[in-house]
């Protein structure tokens, strides 16, 4: 434990001499190719940095966050584009916009107030506890997990995934908002409740993420292909295009995980998802177009997710215990809690 600490606490140290240097310097450089040029070296230790750490929960955090989230963001700053330009006034605000999912929170337009859809409120706070006792029984549950069913296994982790992510994302998100003196947008916008899969991937499941895709892939490659296709083939294109690269950094970041050879399960995932979602965006702009009821769609939606996330997305994970791994080590700290606690009281 103390060593994968120790790690985490070098990686993240030279990852902060790295921004450090794009603000300082980089920012001074014209936009375009130069720029680009001075960036890149930090793109690639971006990409280095994560295989400094064995942790599970280490790896795949440091791994969105800097070869991600932080590596996209630098590209679009190459060219004034994006959360980082123009830059802000202090080096702590470029750190956190560079590399941590975050988003301030801008006053919402007439039209968006009117629309439910486009709403993202603050989680509850009663929703917040709720979410926190439910991942504290599911590691409580997890110690007798040799005696349940696999499929039960399987639903547990599913459920874990979420959990966990979205509440060490808030978590980040509080600290940041109490750092910057700011309101943060939150990441999650309770994506059990889709009734669709355009609702789910674009405006409830890791918004930053989606947000960062659609400046650097989707957009652009739209942009291209609108003059070359129809109206719904570019946005089709565009929607391919942000899921493939949305599978690749996946298999980017199972690699730092497992250490092995991609088996491109994960990439099929979001292929697949990104072709239902074209075709659901083409079919909802048909005038024959009827929603069904909310919630057979949230059903539909919620069952092709899982059944889909368990076959491919979790495949490779699940084959190389990497799971067991996970749980392993929050179980450890856990323990490691019970232990201050009992030696203190």
């Amino acid at each position: 434990m103390e060593e994968n600490f120790r790690n985490l606490i070098e990686v993240w140290i030279c990852a902060l001499l790295s921004l450090s240097y794009c603000y300082f310097i980089s920012s001074k450089i014209p936009k375009g190719v130069l720029r680009l040029l001075s960036i890149l070296p930090i793109c690639i230790l971006f990409l280095r940095l994560p295989l400094f750490l064995s942790c599970v929960h280490f790896c795949a955090l440091s791994a969105l966050f800097l070869s991600w989230l932080a590596n996209f963001r630098l590209i679009l700053f190459a060219f004034d584009q994006g959360p980082l330009c123009p830059p802000p006034p202090k080096l702590s605000r470029f750190i956190c916009f560079a590399c941590l999912p975050i988003k301030i929170r801008q006053s919402p337009s007439p039209d968006a107030i009117t629309n439910l859809r486009c709403k993202n409120e603050p989680m509850p706070k009663w929703v917040l506890a709720v979410k926190i006792v439910a991942l504290g029984v599911l590691l409580h549950v997890y110690e007798y997990r040799d005696g349940l069913p696999r499929f039960v296994v399987l639903a547990l982790y599913c459920l874990h995934i979420y959990l966990e992510v979205e509440l060490v994302l808030v978590f980040v998100g509080a600290v940041i908002s109490n750092l910057l003196g700011c309101d943060i947008e939150p990441v999650f916008n309770e994506p059990y409740l889709a009734t669709s899969l355009q609702d789910f991937w674009s405006r409830r499941w890791n918004l930053m993420v989606s947000a960062v895709l659609r400046s650097t892939v989707h957009i652009p490659v739209q942009r291209f292909f609108k003059h070359l296709l129809s109206r719904d083939g570019a946005m089709f294109a565009g929607v391919m295009a942000s899921f493939f690269v949305s599978g690749l950094m996946h298999e980017l970041i199972y690699f730092y995980m497992i250490r092995q050879p991609p088996t491109w399960e994960v990439t099929c995932f979001f292929v697949l998802h990104g072709a239902a979602t074209g075709t659901e965006i083409a079919v909802k702009r048909t005038k024959r177009w009827r929603p069904p009821h909310r919630a057979v769609s949230g059903f539909a939606v919620l069952t092709f997710v899982s059944v889909t996330g368990v076959w491919l997305f979790l495949s490779q994970v699940l084959r190389n215990n990497v799971h067991e791994k996970a749980i392993g080590e929050c179980l450890l700290v856990i323990d490691f809690v019970k232990r201050k606690l009992f030696t203190s009281s």
